[in-house]
């Protein structure tokens, strides 16, 4: 059987792992295994439910849940059907789950708890293709009945009779599947609207998988974390597609919140994530600094002066002198080896920040701490990966060079353009946007950059995204944005500038660290909102914009600033689901606040 389809790499790679384990779940602080064999028979009897409830070759199915082993069994079954799987984030309100489900004309969908539930069922009368729903964990629905509404369990049951029934059908199905099917709909974060569907075909997510799988060198022997939105490519990749080909173990977080225990419980091999996280480490990290006793505060200073100017030798490619290998040998020994088991991160081979631009500081913070950090750049259109750090080649400021197999080039106007194997086969229902995004084979990927001496891209910013003052200079604002956020004290940042004179920020705080430093310094505050109008914390932000301003040019300069006193999220509509800022919104909700940075005084 040939291995150029998702349903079919995962029949040889079941064939050839069989009882090792492939995934683990925590469930109320236990561990469970499941083996290949046991993934196996769940794809396949997903598979025959899916059919014997009447999905046909090239229809949608939605799943709307966090990650869990009922998420991949639904993916790859619905997939070895021959059907689409579209991905839907738990974060998403009523309104843009419906969106998803009409404009995909979903004829199921897999949801994972009461929650979910009943966002469908409070959308459902707008959803006309919509035929069924699927619930993964029943807890608080044992009395609820609805004639179109199963249990995992039933549905699972239905499919294992169905199999019986048709005992060569589930080997018939995944020998039709062609390389050119479409496999999988990511709807995008929508930061400028309502999500697009991009088509990603079996060819474009195994040609991407099986390349990331040599450059990075996984291995059955790798484990990861799987936590972030599997409706998100990044996650899909890294925790259901390239385990596929590898046998890699697949462990699921118990929650969003437990990340940290389970990661410390776990220690990946592997580990992916956006840079947010890699700012809270940072953060969490100081902030346990900080209430060490002083001895360990001096040893933390030293070895970590220490190991960032390892980094800065061996990133440079430049000799170690023997003395500083020993003081880095002790620093490992006395200090990092314990704050990266703290983090789980002791066993760690490879760490990967993508997603968004993150600062250079954090990346010279981790290596300089012992576990390099590389950044992968790209966009859901092509699969994931433009561009990213490979091997020892990691030079700062950048990210890295192209992916192997894939052309990378800079339009006149500044654009970065892709052509390989991983380009999207478009979006679905707009030819038209599908016809301005691929011209000639060409992605228009959307950002801005530039090639370094030596082959490294280097991102300047989103093309939508530069600011014209009203002096006429360009300015790129994740720049200065991203230089914000180092700051332990500031989680998130945004620059104000399009034709005014000056810059602004609205700030964010990060509230676990603020709240801590106000502790210290008995500063009084009951909640939030009141933490961002104390004098003494708009003093300490301050000092952190003036910090910063100290390396910019002046007329990118931070003149004025504002702290938000609410948290910005997803829900509310400032962030997509993967916590990129959504500027138009952010602007409009908060047109007032920045109107008083560039009023006159009276």
């Amino acid at each position: 059987m040939r291995q150029d389809t998702v349903p079919t790499m995962f029949y040889h790679t079941v064939q050839r792992f069989g009882d090792r384990v492939a995934l683990r779940e925590k469930k109320l602080g236990i561990w469970k295994e499941i083996t290949w064999n046991e993934y196996a028979r769940n794809v396949r009897w997903a598979c025959a439910g899916l059919v014997s409830l009447g999905l046909k070759k090239g229809q949608c199915i939605s799943v709307l849940s966090e990650n869990n082993p009922e998420w991949f069994a639904a993916d790859i079954g619905c997939q070895s059907a021959g059907g689409i799987t579209v991905g839907i984030y738990t974060t998403n309100a009523p309104f843009e789950v419906q969106y998803i489900i009409g404009h995909s004309e979903s004829r199921m969908i897999l949801v994972e708890d009461e929650e979910q539930l009943d966002k469908v069922l409070e959308v459902w009368e707008q959803c006309p293709k919509l035929e069924l729903v699927v619930i993964f964990d029943m807890e608080g629905l044992r009395h609820f009945r609805h004639d179109r509404v199963m249990s995992w369990s039933d549905f699972i049951e239905r499919g294992r009779a169905y199999d019986q029934e048709h005992p060569n059908l589930y080997e018939e199905l995944i020998q039709a599947v062609a390389p050119d099917d479409t496999a999988i709909f990511i709807y995008t974060s929508g930061t400028t609207g309502m999500p697009k569907a991009a088509m990603l075909s079996h060819s474009n997510i195994i040609w991407t998988s099986d390349t990331l799988v040599k450059v990075w060198e996984h291995s059955e022997d790798d484990e990861v974390l799987s936590f972030l939105p599997l409706a998100h490519i990044a996650e899909r990749t890294n925790s259901v597609l390239g385990p596929l080909r590898t046998g890699t173990v697949v462990n699921f977080a118990e929650s969003i919140d437990t990340v940290p225990e389970d990661l410390r419980e776990v220690q990946p091999t592997v580990f992916f994530a956006v840079p947010r996280f890699w700012e809270k480490f940072y953060s969490v990290v100081f902030i346990t600094m900080k209430d060490a006793i002083w001895i360990g505060r001096v040893a933390f200073t030293w070895a970590e002066r220490v190991g960032r100017k390892v980094a800065e030798l061996e990133l440079a490619h430049q000799p170690v002198p023997t003395w500083l290998k020993i003081c880095h040998f002790l620093s490992d020994r006395l200090v990092f080896k314990n704050i990266r088991r703290s983090l789980g991160m002791d066993r760690s081979r490879l760490l990967i920040s993508g997603g968004a631009p993150v600062s250079p500081e954090i990346l010279k913070f981790f290596h300089g701490l012992g576990v390099p950090l590389r950044e992968v750049y790209g966009q859901t259109e092509d699969c994931g990966p433009t561009s990213m750090h490979q091997g020892d080649d990691i030079v700062i400021g950048t990210v890295g060079k192209p992916f192997p197999g894939v052309q990378v080039k800079i339009a006149e106007d500044g654009e970065i353009l892709v052509k390989g194997p991983n380009v999207f086969q478009g979006y679905f229902k707009n030819p038209e946007l599908t016809a301005e995004t691929i011209k000639d084979g060409w992605l228009q990927s959307g950002d801005i950059g530039e090639f370094d001496e030596h082959g490294n891209l280097k991102i300047t910013d989103r093309k939508k995204d530069i600011i014209i003052t009203s002096g006429g200079k360009n300015i790129t604002p994740q720049h200065i944005e991203n230089e914000l956020k180092f700051s332990p004290y500031i989680s998130d940042a945004v620059i104000i500038g399009e034709r005014r004179k000056y810059l602004t920020a609205l700030i964010m705080l990060d509230e676990e660290t603020v709240m801590k430093y106000a502790q210290d310094e008995r500063i009084p505050f009951t909640t939030y909102k009141s933490l961002t109008q104390a004098q003494e914390i708009s003093k300490l932000i301050q000092k952190e914009v003036d910090a910063v301003n100290r390396k910019l040019a002046r007329v990118e300069q931070v003149k004025k600033f504002r702290l938000l006193d609410i948290k910005l999220t997803s829900e509310d509509g400032e962030l997509t689901a993967t916590m990129k800022l959504k500027r138009r919104m952010i602007n409009e909700k908060y047109k007032d606040l920045i109107e008083s940075m560039y009023r006159k005084p009276s």
